[in-house]
């Protein structure tokens, strides 16, 4: 009976001790997204205002004019536009060569150019719009967060298939830009707003699962997480930008 009233009392200060560290990861991994996004947003608004300035034949603020039209009016847009999608698979790939540290340098670097891909938002909305859109993307943010940490329901099995259908999204953004069709872009936006929101709450609860496995694992396990955390603000991080961009789509008013 001591016995079994002893393994009661280690599995409470097990479980209470996972429970710290699962709110200290977690913090974390917010934290690492919070900076991402303020990145994106500080290059975006920077980039996006000057463009506006060289569109109306004003002077810009900070970046040279030719800056500007080499970036968004030259070939040299592609490579803007997919740059991003090569950093991510980029540092998906190499991450486990890394160390800690310099995943979370590569990860600052891509928020800058993902601000730089995203900038013309601030020369096509208005400030406005852009920050209502924010706000409510926020809201959505962090109610299907907290249902991914919360919840008792094994979200796995939607994993596999909101994917597929990131895959079949990207294929279609691609498709669009030659056949520029609103209808299709309608059903995109769409779409997209329903795959991320759904891929906030897969996420969450997956690093919430992995640092529980994780974390019973020592030295091995606190070295995956250390790295893990960076991967899980990159993957939250996509799923806000990705949610605030399709509903910028509705949401968004033209700047004149």
């Amino acid at each position: 009976m001591a016995d079994y009233q002893t393994a009661i009392r280690r599995d409470r200060v097990a479980g209470a001790d996972i429970d710290i560290g699962l709110r200290a990861y977690m913090n974390k991994v917010y934290s690492l997204m919070a900076v991402a996004m303020a990145i994106t947003g500080v290059v975006a608004y920077v980039f996006g205002n000057d463009l506006f300035a060289v569109m109306r034949g004003q002077e810009t603020m900070l970046v040279p004019e030719g800056v500007i039209v080499a970036l968004f009016n030259s070939p040299l847009k592609w490579a803007v536009m997919f740059a991003p999608l090569l950093f991510v698979f980029g540092l998906a790939a190499a991450i486990n060569k890394m160390s800690a540290s310099t995943a979370q340098t590569v990860f600052w670097v891509f928020a800058g150019v993902m601000g730089l891909s995203i900038s013309s938002i601030f020369a096509l909305y208005t400030g406005v719009s852009i920050a209502t859109t924010f706000f409510v993307t926020a809201i959505a943010f962090l109610g299907l967060s907290l249902y991914g940490y919360t919840t008792k329901r094994d979200l796995s099995g939607m994993g596999a298939f909101l994917v597929m259908g990131v895959i079949g999204l990207i294929v279609a953004m691609v498709v669009n830009i030659f056949l520029a069709s609103s209808a299709l872009q309608f059903a995109i936006s769409v779409i997209g707003v329903l795959i991320f929101a759904g891929l906030t709450a897969f996420d969450t609860q997956r690093l919430k699962n992995e640092y529980v496995h994780y974390s019973q694992m020592g030295a091995e396990g606190a070295a995956y997480l250390s790295k893990g955390a960076i991967m899980g603000a990159l993957s939250l991080y996509l799923n806000f930008l990705n949610m605030f961009m399709f509903l910028l789509q509705f949401m968004g008013a033209a700047r004149e």
